[in-house]
């Protein structure tokens, strides 16, 4: 962990060198925010985002940034370990058949609403949640697309895993652009000192405005756990009718969200945006990307990256980028001996567009300690 200041108002931690102009640029914006506590924590696979990079932890007194949790609010992960030992290929390619007749993916919807308790939790009486509710019904148990993905793996604890990657979907977005548009209005009117190219307007936590994000992006989270929990209970009645095992454990995880916590003897609200909380004894999951390992971490609570760590592997270059210079060849070399369908020419979620998982892992070996490397043999994406 390196740290600097760069003479910003509050110093930049960070857990990598490996760090682009941008997303720089970017932390130093977060460092100077007039209500920015203490310091900004870059996770090791931070790179640039929207307004604040992710992989960046941002703790601030007594307001909330839509733009420092992000569009897709509750994003996350949820690994399982199964009874099997063993697994054949044809099995796995039987398995991701069928889940996606069950699980839609990408824009698509189910064409019949699903029900959920979730959404006796509604906080109906704020208009973006009001508004987006009854679409909501539609996007419960759908994958999305980018890197989102279901993935199939092979633990070295001996064992068969599953895993998916999933948030709020069209919900998230749309919560996360209702509130921004309202912070930055209101910003305006205020004259705050944040300077609008920067995009991280903001909402006093004890205003109508800030509460009612709170809520909204609350009920996003829980939208978002219901999501991986109802496709992964699909993906596991697959499993079991196909290989005849059952679930025997299950971790669940957020990494965009923004929380009340307690840090350095002060309550403020911890942004993390691309980043997972890991507490001292807290299990969590830090996958690599498409078709690379993924790891089941235990958090050592470490005070200086306000209990955080990495939530994947992180960028190292652009969508566009990467379909520009990545090749078919390429492509299926990184899958290769992995079950996977085809890349239709896009190659934006290509191993080579990412960072390298284990070298992300060895930068916060102060933040995590590995449990579980777990290794793709069957890949459904978004």
């Amino acid at each position: 962990m390196k740290t600097w200041h760069n003479n910003n108002r509050i110093p930049i931690k960070c857990w990598t060198d490996d760090i682009e102009d941008e997303c720089l640029k970017q932390a130093n914006n977060l460092a100077n925010l007039p209500f920015a506590f203490h310091h900004i924590a870059l996770m090791p696979d931070c790179h640039s985002g929207y307004g604040m990079p992710i992989g960046g932890v941002l703790a601030a007194h007594n307001v909330v940034v839509p733009n420092a949790v992000g569009v897709d609010i509750g994003c996350g992960m949820v690994a399982v370990k199964t009874s099997a030992k063993e697994i054949t290929t044809e099995q796995i390619k039987k398995i991701l058949g069928k889940a996606r007749e069950v699980i839609p993916v990408g824009f698509n919807h189910h064409k019949e609403p699903q029900a959920s308790d979730v959404f006796k939790e509604a906080p109906s009486h704020i208009p973006i949640i009001r508004q987006e509710l009854q679409s909501a019904k539609y996007q419960l148990g759908t994958l999305g697309g980018g890197n989102h993905v279901i993935e199939i793996q092979k633990g070295d604890d001996g064992f068969i895993w599953l895993m998916l990657h999933s948030g709020s979907r069209n919900l998230g977005k749309k919560v996360a652009d209702y509130f921004n548009k309202k912070a930055v209005e209101l910003n305006k009117k205020w004259r705050a000192e944040v300077p609008k190219e920067w995009d991280l307007a903001f909402l006093p936590a004890n205003t109508e405005e800030g509460q009612n994000y709170i809520e909204a992006m609350n009920f996003c989270l829980a939208f978002a756990y219901a999501n991986r929990s109802k496709m992964m209970d699909r993906f596991i009645e697959i499993f079991y009718d196909i290989t005849g095992h059952t679930p025997v454990e299950q971790i669940d995880v957020h990494h965009n969200y923004a929380a009340l916590e307690k840090h350095y003897g002060e309550k403020v609200w911890v942004h993390r945006k691309g980043a997972i909380r890991m507490r001292k004894g807290e299990i969590g999951i830090i996958p690599g990307s498409m078709g690379t390992p993924s790891y089941i971490v235990e958090g050592l609570g470490n005070p200086e990256s306000f209990h955080s760590a990495s939530h994947g592997a992180g960028r190292k270059m652009s969508r566009r980028k990467a379909n520009e210079v990545i090749t078919e060849e390429m492509a299926q070399e990184a899958m290769k001996g992995i079950v996977f369908g085809r890349f239709n020419g896009k190659y934006d979620e290509c191993p080579q567009a990412y960072k390298d998982i284990d070298e992300v892992i060895a930068n916060e070996l102060d933040l995590i300690k590995p449990l579980v490397k777990l290794v793709p043999l069957g890949v459904m994406k978004g």
